[in-house]
């Protein structure tokens, strides 16, 4: 298809795609999918309101010749998603206007990673995310909130690396007066060892995690708790919009991220765009409410008339959440209640 790149009222290209294949998972994690709202025994979408492996191919096709250039796949937790390297599979046949394949990576809970890392390098999958909020057992189980044990997080972070999906990236969550106390053990234990953690701001996503500002530990205090230790500098950004700060070690230990949403908005420069598991595109991680395009798809739509949709969605863009969030947290109307990150994907 012989399109133009997009960009949204800020000028802003749409370079970044984030795919939610399943709505599944099976961590209770507090901060995404608490326990006390979404149970253990959630009733998720059926199987015939997610959409295909070809559904998702279509119109990722068509985001590329709008100027995607990164793929990244999400949940609930992806590998959950039965024959997901089929997918990657065909989402790596993909190729932009210049001939290239655009890259493609994947955040994951690590509870199948292992099973799962080989098929999907074979596949086409570039790179691995990891979440992994501490390294104590107790904090560990406590806010995935199902009893799953660090040593097999570690373990599948391991068999990543070693299958090339590299290099592996580690978040943490940061939530002051439940895992912070760990952030230095966190820094110490992945220095010099090829991943790269990244500590990322608690944020406001839906409405189920019961978001407090004072829960919030500001990327500043973290970087300021790991200097006094091991000394940082910061580097440039691997590419334009990236939303980690990286920083690295003097001594050559390696690097880390952080992620500031909350304390340092990176509106201006969000190139992302996101789909949900049941077709829904949403052009803000903090939205309340997506475009259908699964019914576009099932309703005959040509790929003519989706890449229209994409233009017109993408192009009227005005998203930047993060930047007004301070009026709304000091005594501002209440917004609209927000999609949940189990939903849209992080």
């Amino acid at each position: 298809m012989d399109v133009d790149p997009i960009v949204d009222t800020f000028r802003r290209p749409l370079r970044d795609l984030r795919i939610s294949v399943t709505d599944r998972c099976n961590f209770r994690c507090v901060y995404c999918m608490p326990k006390e709202i979404f149970g253990r025994d959630f009733a998720f979408m059926p199987k015939d309101q997610l959409l295909t492996f070809e559904e998702i191919t279509r119109l990722t096709s068509i985001a590329v010749a709008h100027g995607v250039r990164k793929i990244r796949l999400t949940g609930g937790e992806p590998l959950l998603r039965k024959d997901i390297e089929d997918l990657v599979r065909m989402l790596a046949a993909l190729r932009t206007p210049a001939g290239e394949a655009p890259d493609i990576a994947m955040t994951t809970n690590g509870s199948v990673l292992a099973q799962k890392a080989q098929l999907l390098k074979d596949a086409g999958l570039n790179r691995v995310t990891v979440s992994l909020d501490s390294l104590r057992e107790e904090t560990f189980q406590a806010m995935n909130d199902v009893g799953y044990p660090v040593a097999r997080v570690l373990h599948a972070a391991d068999v990543a690396r070693d299958a090339g999906l590299g290099p592996v990236k580690i978040n943490m969550v940061v939530k002051r007066g439940r895992n912070d106390q760990d952030i230095l053990d966190m820094a110490s234990h992945f220095r010099g060892t090829g991943f790269i953690l990244r500590f990322i701001e608690y944020m406001d996503v839906g409405a189920s995690n019961g978001w407090k500002m004072d829960e919030v530990v500001p990327s500043a205090e973290v970087l300021s708790r790991i200097n006094t230790v091991f000394p940082l500098e910061q580097v440039p950004p691997n590419y334009p919009g990236e939303t980690s700060d990286r920083w690295r070690y003097t001594d050559g230990s390696g690097e880390i991220g952080v992620i500031s949403s909350v304390t340092q908005a990176f509106c201006r420069g969000c190139t992302r765009a996101r789909l949900s598991a049941d077709g829904k595109l949403f052009t803000c991680l903090f939205a309340t409410a997506g475009t259908d395009l699964r019914a576009l798809l099932r309703g005959g739509a040509s790929d003519v008339e989706l890449s229209a949709a994409l233009s017109a969605l993408w192009g009227g863009r005005t998203d930047r959440y993060s930047e007004l969030r301070g009026a709304r947290t000091s005594g501002a109307p209440k917004a609209p209640r927000k999609i949940e990150m189990s939903y849209i994907g992080g």
